[in-house]
């Protein structure tokens, strides 16, 4: 649903202030709380590159220096079918494109897409960080490397890096097929429940470029290897 209130890029440029928004909205009542929250997030976001100015690029966490991340050709080639919306999972590539498009996403596929990059192609998160950086509309320093480094389990405050978030169970659970259809044109004609994981890959619509299974376990190799140093 487009249920976002679309005020981050004017957060980020200084239109308006978190607290001009606070003051606003809380007495609202509903979900306001949860909103609510979504402001405090950003404020706390600034305090972390106030604390740590190079959070964008430096894993906060030093054991993950040592995380043996992919990188070389095949590497370089899962990177750009990602950027470009070729990832042959429907939900990532529709946000893909939809960034790409328009240099917005919704934050639930922002976390996906940044988990698909991280863990399921198993690419430095500083890259996505950068392409983000590169392309969305409300790309603010604080918010951009908190999260990216929140979906990795690199920062001072994120996610278990062992946690893998599922692109084809995600999809489903928040009803994407409508999205899927206006970003992905290829899957236009596929109806729920098959648009999620299309048994047949219309349009020249690329099968998955790894399979969820198979990636799930080389993230946890990869990160039971960094534990044993």
């Amino acid at each position: 649903m487009e249920a976002t209130s679309r005020l981050s890029p004017h957060l980020h440029f200084g239109e308006i202030s978190p607290a001009a928004i606070w003051h606003a909205v809380r007495d609202a009542g509903g979900s306001v709380d949860t909103f609510l929250g979504e402001v405090g997030w950003r404020d706390y976001a600034q305090n972390v590159i106030l604390q740590f100015p190079d959070y964008g690029g430096r894993n906060a966490r030093a054991p993950f220096d040592h995380m043996a991340w992919r990188s070389g050709p095949d590497a370089d080639r899962d990177f750009r079918a990602w950027c470009q919306g070729r990832t042959g999972y429907p939900i990532v590539d529709a946000g893909m494109r939809e960034l790409w498009a328009s240099g917005w996403m919704h934050n639930r596929v922002r976390m996906i897409a940044a988990s698909f990059l991280i863990k399921h192609l198993l690419i430095d998160w500083r890259r996505g960080e950068q392409w983000f950086w590169d392309t969305l509309v409300d790309a603010d320093y604080g918010s951009n490397a908190v999260n990216w480094q929140w979906s990795a389990g690199t920062g001072v405050d994120s996610n278990m890096f062992v946690r893998i978030m599922a692109p084809l169970t995600q999809s489903p659970k928040f009803d994407a097929g409508d999205y899927i259809r206006r970003w992905v044109p290829e899957l236009a004609g596929v109806s729920d429940p098959l648009i999620h994981d299309p048994p047949v890959r219309p349009g020249g619509y690329p099968s998955p470029i790894i399979a969820h299974a198979a990636a799930r376990q080389r993230a946890l190799e990869a990160h039971a290897g960094l534990k044993a140093i």
